[in-house]
């Protein structure tokens, strides 16, 4: 069912799926030493053993990637608020931005899954490196989000915390 007028924000869903995310990502980057560990005891023909710290890196993995794409069934039915933009360099950033964090919530549960379950270090490199990328994304998007609060003073941050038609 294709969207014919975009919404003037975002619904209580997509913010708490946006929250949610962040929580989990955050506690992704908090927990990794413990799976990072594993890893390396794998490599090394040893037995992991259990680990509940391993267990939440996983299933964390897991849910970053099955909101991520319920977000984005979200964008596709109810659709997005219009893009508040300083400029087209501006607006061309932030859109990047957005897809690449979209991106790597789908890319990196899929090459850990792949690392882990599949025992392919190539995925864990690739993980690895698409950690950064991550990083990366992330602290743009919030210098973003900053700049526009404090910056441009036009209301875009307020948009994620609390729901609008």
């Amino acid at each position: 069912m294709p969207i014919t007028t975009a919404p003037t924000g975002y619904s209580r869903l997509q913010i708490a799926l946006h929250w949610l995310v962040f929580a989990l990502i955050a506690q992704q980057y908090f927990f990794k030493d413990a799976m990072s560990a594993a890893w390396d005891r794998i490599t090394d023909g040893l037995e992991a053993g259990f680990d509940p710290l391993v267990l939440a890196h996983v299933a964390g993995g897991a849910l970053v990637l099955i909101f991520a794409l319920w977000r984005l069934t979200l964008r596709a039915r109810r659709g997005v608020p219009p893009a508040i933009e300083a400029n087209k360099v501006q607006g061309i950033l932030a859109k990047l931005t957005h897809v690449g964090l979209y991106a790597l919530m789908i890319l990196m549960p899929l090459s850990g899954s792949v690392a882990w379950f599949g025992g392919v270090d190539a995925a864990a490199q690739g993980h690895n490196v698409l950690k950064i990328v991550l990083l990366a994304l992330i602290a743009l998007h919030v210098v973003g989000a900053l700049y526009h609060q404090f910056v441009l003073r036009d209301g875009t941050l307020a948009r994620m915390r609390r729901a609008q038609g």
